[in-house]
């Protein structure tokens, strides 16, 4: 682009003449204060945070940590439980510059949308997002008390951060907004991502493990996935 290759003859006659080209600020260092957090720029709030490998979910009285565990004990996903909300998260490789978060919004509306829901962006606490309804199969819904199709209030939330992507999914009351989404907002701020130095493929899912004391747990139950 011819903007870029000016900038780098400008910075290139600065430091001929012996002045230091003007310092690049990334977007993610002016927004590292709000949180989700990356490892590097956590706070040292004392907060007690479950600690599944690539996330660090804050453990917050009356919000109940569901873990899904495959046939090798491998985590594969984590749920926040508070009331009749839930905020289900995953954490993703990203590419060092730029996001996905654009790119996986429009996909996950379309997909929403083939199966019934209805998502809209909109501008939220952490930026754009979706909100609108998903639609779910519900036990006891239909005649007869068989399953059937219901819509759900949801919303769809995401951060990208350096080389990591999070995606925050709010079902039930809280995915409607207002008051009831507070907790579940204050939770998903709170996250810490380690994402490590391996290379990963982008949008790879960022490896989830259990703590000790939940791996004990696991064996306990005999390889019912584990609730913190």
């Amino acid at each position: 682009m011819p903007l870029g290759r000016r900038r780098n003859r400008i910075d290139r006659s600065l430091r001929e003449r012996g002045v230091p080209p003007e310092p690049q600020i990334r977007e993610r260092e002016v927004m590292a204060t709000l949180g989700p957090w990356d490892e590097a720029d956590a706070p040292e709030d004392r907060l007690e945070r479950v600690d599944l490998g690539a996330l660090r979910i804050p453990a917050i009285p009356g919000m109940e940590l569901r873990l899904e565990v495959n046939p090798e004990q491998q985590v594969i996903g984590a749920t926040l439980v508070l009331g009749d909300s839930t905020l289900s998260v995953a954490v993703f490789a990203a590419p060092r510059a730029g996001g996905v978060w654009d790119d996986v919004r429009g996909e996950i509306a379309r997909t929403a949308s083939g199966q019934g829901g209805s998502l809209k962006e909109a501008e939220g606490p952490f930026g754009p997002e979706l909100a609108g309804t998903v639609t779910a199969m519900a036990q006891g819904a239909g005649q007869g008390g068989k399953p059937a199709p219901v819509k759900l209030p949801a919303r769809f939330l995401g951060v990208d951060g350096p080389r990591w992507f999070l995606r925050g999914t709010v079902i039930g009351p809280a995915g409607a907004g207002g008051e009831a989404a507070r907790a579940v907002e204050d939770a998903f701020q709170q996250i810490v991502v380690v994402r490590g130095t391996s290379p990963m493929p982008v949008r790879e899912p960022l490896p989830l493990t259990l703590p000790p004391q939940a791996q004990q747990q696991l064996a306990e139950q005999g390889g019912e996935p584990p609730q913190a």
